[in-house]
């Protein structure tokens, strides 16, 4: 049976993340609390420092627990989500903005990061995700023309990855991920809505076929306000 301090902790971040508390509001004090949880002080202040912790609320000296946005989207790390997967978690105000989609000759860099060995060209796909009105994604992907021959914009507004494995019917295994915090570049601010941020997370994305293949490099900037990046990491002995 669960501590009775862990069910509060779980209730209170339910009506958190469902805006049933607003962020920058005040939760109901310590003594409401344990008035409407039929319980002891104690309890209530673990189940708020298991809240504080985890960032649904920030303790202010003479004020109380305030409330945290904790609206976030969780990105797997170690997962290979696309967009279209995703935004079916986050509901339905959700739109991608394709900015551009060209066959191209790439310059040393892209070739290095597609570990071009040849000539060839390469589909360059910048696209805008926008999330309640807020543009706070800019993907620019990278993909291998030896390997997807043909990309549309209207592919490129649904979903790629459906494209390749639904119609392609080619499988899409694993990718290697770095992430940077940097600050944003001109581009950034002109694609997404950054007023007031200093800083973008750049998840760097090289993609793999399930025969080793690398077919895809992307560099997904994202706002940092909206995401959670999570993993999943377990222990090995020996």
């Amino acid at each position: 049976m669960q501590n009775k301090f862990i069910r509060i902790y779980k209730d209170i971040a339910d009506r958190i993340q469902q805006g049933e508390y607003q962020p920058q509001a005040k939760l109901p004090s310590e003594h409401e609390l344990m008035s409407s949880y039929d319980t002891s002080r104690e309890t209530i202040r673990k189940a708020l420092n298991l809240l504080s912790q985890n960032g649904f609320i920030q303790k202010v000296q003479g004020k109380g627990s305030i409330v945290l946005d904790a609206r976030k989207f969780d990105f797997p790390i170690s997962g290979l989500v696309s967009f279209k997967e995703l935004a079916k978690k986050i509901g339905d105000n959700h739109q991608t903005h394709v900015e551009k989609l060209d066959l191209i000759e790439p310059g040393s860099f892209i070739r290095d990061q597609l570990q071009m060995k040849s000539s060839g060209k390469v589909w360059e796909v910048h696209r805008v995700r926008e999330i309640d009105g807020e543009k706070v994604i800019l993907d620019k992907d990278f993909f291998n023309e030896a390997f997807i021959g043909e990309l549309t914009e209207e592919i490129c507004a649904h979903s790629i990855y459906e494209y390749i494995e639904s119609t392609l019917g080619m499988t899409i295994s694993f990718a290697k991920k770095e992430i940077t915090v940097i600050e944003p570049t001109a581009e950034d601010r002109d694609f997404l809505d950054l007023d007031g941020f200093s800083n973008i997370v750049v998840v760097k994305n090289y993609v793999y076929f399930d025969d080793a293949s690398l077919f895809q490099y992307t560099e997904s900037r994202h706002r940092p306000d909206k995401f959670r990046f999570v993993d999943f990491a377990r222990r090995t002995h020996g």
